[in-house]
């Protein structure tokens, strides 16, 4: 089979993740007979540099063209960068913000899973983390308060700042079903995360999951406030399996659970519309700091790679095969430098590789 992927490789470590992810899919495309065609897309800081904008229309088009797009990251440092001296609507992630709801991307998977081989990676005790953990945050990403309107102005003598969050109950609704969906496939329980005790859209929010809950008898389902939500996921992360909410709760969730399985960069992503399409992406930052260096780790971006063979193209086989090298690899001792544990290196335990090094040792445990 032909699959044509939009590659965003956009700004810091994004090209050298990208192309080991690209390299990953090369080797799937050889070992089972599919071939993998690829569109460079322009988005972010690089952006800025070629066109003045963070996102053109036309490559706006591009994506839509594509299969599915695969992108590594955007942006840089946000101190020093002359990206964050333009206003906000023109700076590298306003053009992420604005390909998602381009393409409707309005469900955000995001699996947060211990290793084995990464426990001792784990800031948690070791009396927490047991037999490890395995959930899915998923993430409603089109709405709320990072699309609602925004204004910076003087009022009554002092500059005063608003963002208003808004939910309608379609867009709520949509996000529990791919939830429950995905809970079927899994554990079977949602928990459902909020803060109905003070806002609004919260309240509805917990209503209309209330609803979609009535359609799925199989599934348990709870309901938990955000902050409580934070605390329990370094409390007793094995309890959850699925994770149902809003935006920007979502965003913070999922970088927290992303450092308990040990770090960022093992964290995939996927971005799903209504139809297979998706855009799939690590869950880091740009890291620009280390760009260049050949350091990063590629292993969230290959990741994703998976998720978007299993999501969007229905390879699972495919998928399973890449999954189950990036746990060979790791069995047999390879680190990048994020989860190097240092007692190991000093006792020879494990090797220390570089980002296009994990590549290369991935495809050679690809196989059919």
């Amino acid at each position: 089979m032909k699959f044509r992927v939009g590659v965003i490789s956009g700004d810091g470590i994004g090209p050298e993740i990208v192309k080991e992810a690209k390299k990953v899919l090369d080797k799937v495309g050889s070992e089972f007979g599919h071939e993998f065609e690829y569109e460079e897309i322009l988005m972010g800081g690089c952006s800025i540099d070629a066109t003045g904008v963070p996102l053109t229309d036309e490559a706006i088009e591009a994506a839509k063209a594509s299969d599915a797009v695969l992108m590594g990251s955007i942006g840089g440092n946000t101190s020093t960068s002359p990206w964050y001296t333009l206003p906000p609507n023109l700076r590298p992630e306003a053009g992420l913000l604005k390909l998602r709801k381009a393409l409707n991307l309005f469900a955000n998977l995001r699996p947060a899973y211990l290793y084995e081989e990464l426990k001792e990676a784990c800031p948690l005790r070791e009396d927490i983390i047991g037999d490890g953990f395995d959930m899915m945050i998923m993430r409603e990403l089109t709405g709320g308060l990072y699309f609602g309107d925004r204004v910076t102005e003087e009022r009554n003598g002092v500059m005063t700042a608003v963002d208003t969050l808004t939910y309608n109950e379609n867009e709520i609704r949509r996000i529990a079903v791919r939830g429950f969906d995905i809970a079927m496939k899994r554990r079977k329980k949602v928990t459902s995360v909020d803060k109905a005790n003070v806002l609004d859209s919260s309240r509805l929010w917990r209503k209309v999951v209330e609803e979609v809950a009535k359609d799925y008898p199989e599934v348990s389902y709870e309901h938990m406030l955000v902050d409580n939500c934070a605390m329990q996921l370094v409390k007793d992360p094995a309890q959850f399996d699925v994770i149902l909410t809003e935006n920007m709760f979502g965003d913070i969730l999922s970088d927290e659970a992303s450092m308990v399985t040990g770090s960022i960069g093992m964290l995939s992503s996927a971005s799903l519309n209504e139809t297979k399409f998706g855009l799939y992406e690590p869950s880091g930052g740009s890291a620009p700091d280390i760009a260049g260096k050949g350091i990063a780790n590629p292993i969230a971006t290959i990741l994703s790679a998976a998720m978007m063979l299993r999501y969007s193209f229905d390879l699972d086989a495919e998928a399973d095969a890449v999954e189950n090298a990036v746990k060979q690899v790791l069995k047999d001792k390879y680190r990048t430098i994020d989860i190097m544990p240092q007692e190991a290196e000093r006792a020879g335990e494990v090797t220390q590789v570089g980002t296009s090094k994990m590549g290369d040792l991935i495809c050679e445990r690809i196989q059919k």
